[in-house]
């Protein structure tokens, strides 16, 4: 770990569909002294960002080479069939990749859902993005299957979208460069894991040592042990009579 040499910054990359906006509220909470700056890049190009110290870690797609970056998986999503709203799997709430297979379903170049190989006809020509995809379908030209979020970002009026239950999942994954193991990163870690402020991993604010209160006014207000002189003539308030002793002489007996 090498928390000596943390920034006064941190650049976080995000892929698209993927909201860090939770997290990054609780780092400006946390740290608001350290700015986090978000930078937006595709799956493809994210390990390579973070190999070149383009951002100091990203939330990712897996796979990624692990050569170099650490990765912690976070959530995977469900996968969805994006359609035409008068299409005839509008009128289902989920189906089968096998269900698709009358139908063209486009492939984007820039696919993350890592097929061995996708359902439906092939289409004459893969489609350069995601969001190229999107127009195609709303054109008419075929269907797309994608994560979840990313059908949600491309929303359009005349499209919906419904889940393929036995579809892969694309995982989404914090990943840094292993020796750029920061501090800072080591606090985003516990963000996204959950843990609180206090939590015992990545620096924390020194505790107080354990022992007596110090008195406001500065002063040592500590009471004397039962029975021993204040000072004073004797215990509470220095009468110089045990509490419960008789005055005067003692009674001869006859």
């Amino acid at each position: 770990m090498t928390g000596s040499d943390a920034s006064p910054s941190f650049r976080l990359a995000y892929v698209p569909g993927v909201t860090p906006a939770k997290w990054v509220r609780i780092w400006n909470e946390r740290l608001p002294d350290v700015p986090l700056t978000l930078v937006q890049v595709s799956a493809a190009e994210a390990p390579d960002m973070l190999r070149n110290g383009g951002a100091d870690a990203g939330l990712v797609r897996l796979p990624i080479d692990r050569t170099d970056l650490s990765a912690i998986p976070l959530y995977a999503e469900t996968t969805v069939v994006v359609i035409p709203k008068d299409h005839v799997v509008a009128a289902v709430e989920e189906v089968t990749a096998e269900d698709l297979a009358d139908d063209i379903v486009l492939h984007p170049l820039d696919d993350t859902l890592g097929w061995e190989r996708p359902p439906g006809l092939a289409a004459i020509e893969r489609p350069a993005t995601t969001a190229d995809a999107i127009e195609l379908v709303a054109a008419g030209i075929g269907l797309l299957v994608v994560p979840q979020s990313l059908a949600r970002l491309h929303h359009r009026k005349d499209l919906t979208y419904r889940p393929v239950s036995d579809a892969p999942q694309s995982r989404v994954a914090l990943s840094w460069p292993e020796d750029r193991t920061t501090d800072l990163v080591e606090h985003f870690i516990g963000i996204v894991r959950g843990r609180t402020v206090n939590s015992t991993r990545g620096p924390q604010t020194p505790a107080q040592p354990k022992g007596k209160r110090p008195d406001k006014s500065g002063a040592d207000r500590r009471k004397p042990a039962a029975g021993k002189p204040t000072g004073k003539g004797g215990p509470r308030g220095g009468s110089g009579t045990a509490k419960g002793a008789k005055r005067g002489k003692p009674r001869r007996r006859s």
